[in-house]
């Protein structure tokens, strides 16, 4: 039985919309459709579908949703399949999952079946990107403004530059942000890390320095023209695994999610072909 996870929430649509989607969901023969309702819901209703047997487990909202069904879905037979919802949509746009519903969908029940990479912040998965400075900065913003969308999130971005301080990370000294990729973007088309490869067994690690408020407004646009890499503010490693230190109670942001840094001390990991995605 295919088994639905839906986050109604997800994105900006529209009630009729979302009435729309449930409506061909559950159109889908032998299927069987969950909602979410709470933050880590997505983790327990995955969780439940596994007892009750699913030959799949589809995602159908943001990279949020996807992060809690993906990471209760690690080292297990079941596959993932994506239906994008949300405001970045990160690792559906890197794995070329198309964005009309139903296609989305098509493409989840009759896709290709691939192993992909995961990462793992402390002892949370992610699996597009994870950091701290000024992207954490950011989503904490996004996360608190609650209205979703990309230029909400443009929105959070200009404001959050006027106020953002740097941040000091242990050996590394002033940072503007520090980022962990597996996907090759954080969604909306904004590549952190263009070649970065879910499939190759590594991670990248993105240190961007401080600059002027000019030099760092033209990281955001280099952002979207793929040639982040060439800046100079700018240095990008391949990692299977690194240790930093942070200060404390900083924001951090895992798949889009806004969290806050409860220890100092971070441990990086990869976790190579832990998840069966469909693309």
């Amino acid at each position: 039985m295919i088994h639905f996870i839906l986050n109604p929430n997800a994105g900006t649509n529209s009630p009729q919309k979302r009435a729309r989607i449930i409506n061909l969901l559950q159109a889908i023969p032998n299927s069987k459709i969950w909602q979410t309702e709470r933050v880590n819901h997505a983790s327990e209703l995955t969780k439940q579908a596994i007892t009750e047997g699913a030959s799949k487990i589809v995602a159908v909202g943001g990279d949020g949703t996807i992060n809690e069904v993906a990471s209760s879905l690690l080292y297990s037979h079941i596959p993932l399949g994506i239906i994008p919802m949300g405001s970045g949509n990160g690792l559906a746009r890197h794995l070329g999952i198309p964005f009309p519903f139903e296609k989305a969908l098509n493409k989840a029940l009759y896709g290709t079946i691939i192993g992909i990479d995961a990462g793992k912040w402390n002892d949370r998965p992610f699996f597009c990107t994870a950091g701290i400075g000024f992207d954490a900065y950011v989503a904490a913003h996004f996360a608190k403004r609650g209205k979703r969308g990309f230029f909400n999130y443009v929105y959070s971005s200009i404001v959050s530059l006027r106020s953002y301080r740097p941040i000091e990370i242990k050996g590394k000294g002033p940072t503007f942000s520090f980022t962990v990729a597996n996907a090759n973007q954080f969604g909306n088309n904004a590549y952190i890390s263009p070649e970065s490869d879910l499939q190759d067994g590594q991670l990248e690690s993105i240190y961007i320095k401080p600059g002027s408020f000019w030099t760092i407004a033209n990281l955001g646009i280099s952002l979207f023209r793929k040639n982040l890499p060439y800046n100079p503010l700018v240095t990008i490693s391949s990692i299977k695994s690194l240790q930093i230190d942070a200060p404390v109670g900083i924001p951090y942001h895992l798949d889009g999610e806004s969290l806050l840094l409860h220890s100092g001390t971070i441990e990086i990991t990869i976790l190579p072909s832990a998840l069966l995605v469909i693309k």
